[in-house]
């Protein structure tokens, strides 16, 4: 008698070799469109399926959670953050929750020093010169930025994307500070040349560029507040390459406008898709579209992540990123 395969949802678009492997090992439903799938689309996967495979564009709270079916055990996120998915409650009603961390780590934080690079060196403001034909030749004082070496690098949170940006920053010359809810040992310390600050506002009021690289949690929504934004230099900038909630958006769009920040980069946003016009208005702001992890090597290795951890699930053991509510 044939074994009963193990049925699972993808809620996306995920690479080819991806969905090729997991049609191979399990009756797979997959997402053609790759447009969001809709709340009451989401639940019919959560009631037909054993394994569910979202991404961070699902919001799987506890109201969707309590309407999953008997079958569900599996919540394999296709990404890193689960801030997106109630884990307590998945875990209260027997439904294990896993991710793909460690991946993209690299990639993240090539994207952070791309966005310092574009706003200290006025890349995108010398793109849009070009673009529309009105360079008048090379002179002397014409877009004059800034250089980084020897700048202070403060990174809030020094996880494995904070810690691969301080390895890029030592390379570029500049002093790498650090905030992070626990201290890390002295030798990652003495390997990255770090600086630990105890205070979040001690260091963001002396660093010349500030890296956001911690998740979204409850803490940490709007830790750069702004009282705390006030605190920063006005010829810093602020980069964001993780979680857009963590940035008050609205005081941060004002102390720009009014020249209190010198500048920002960011990837990620408050609300998502819904960016803040204001914002995309400014000349010194540098805007991407969450691209800090879109690297084909990167979206085949989450993909690969993906499919040890259902088809361990599947051979009856623990998968190797299974999250728990203490991890968060």
């Amino acid at each position: 008698m044939a074994i009963q395969r193990l049925s699972v949802v993808v809620t996306r678009r995920l690479p080819e070799p991806v969905e090729a492997r997991l049609g191979e090992l399990f009756d797979v439903t997959l997402n053609e469109t790759d447009r969001p799938m809709s709340r009451e689309a989401l639940a019919d996967a959560m009631r037909s399926a054993d394994v569910l495979v979202p991404t961070l564009t699902d919001r799987i709270d506890q109201g969707l959670i309590a309407q999953a079916g008997e079958k569900l055990k599996l919540i394999a996120n296709y990404g890193a953050g689960v801030d997106h998915i109630d884990v307590a409650t998945a875990r209260q009603r027997g439904v294990l929750v896993t991710n793909t961390p460690g991946v993209v780590s690299d990639d993240t934080a090539d994207m952070t020093m791309a966005l310092v690079l574009a706003i200290t060196r006025r890349i995108p403001e010398g793109l849009a010169l070009m673009q529309a034909g009105d360079w008048q030749g090379w002179s002397p004082m014409a877009m004059l930025g800034g250089r980084i070496a020897g700048r202070k690098l403060g990174i809030l949170g020094m996880g494995r994307v904070g810690q691969a940006v301080a390895r890029r920053a030592r390379c570029f010359g500049m002093e790498v500070h650090y905030h992070n809810r626990r201290r890390l040992h002295p030798d990652i310390e003495a390997e990255h040349e770090a600086t630990f600050w105890d205070s979040l506002d001690q260091m963001v009021s002396r660093v010349d560029i500030l890296s956001i690289n911690c998740p979204h949690t409850p803490s940490t929504f709007h830790l750069m507040n702004a009282r705390r934004l006030k605190l920063m230099k006005p010829d810093a900038v602020i980069v964001n390459t993780s979680r857009g909630e963590v940035i008050d958006e609205n005081a941060l769009t004002r102390m720009l406008r009014a020249g209190e920040i010198a500048g920002a980069g960011l990837d990620v946003f408050e609300h998502g898709t819904d960016v803040n016009p204001r914002l995309r208005a400014l000349p010194n702001v540098v805007l991407l579209p969450h691209m800090g992890s879109a690297t084909r090597e990167g979206r085949i290795e989450m993909g690969e992540k993906v499919l040890v951890n259902v088809k361990t699930f599947a051979d009856g053991h623990r998968p190797p990123d299974l999250v728990v509510p203490a991890m968060l």
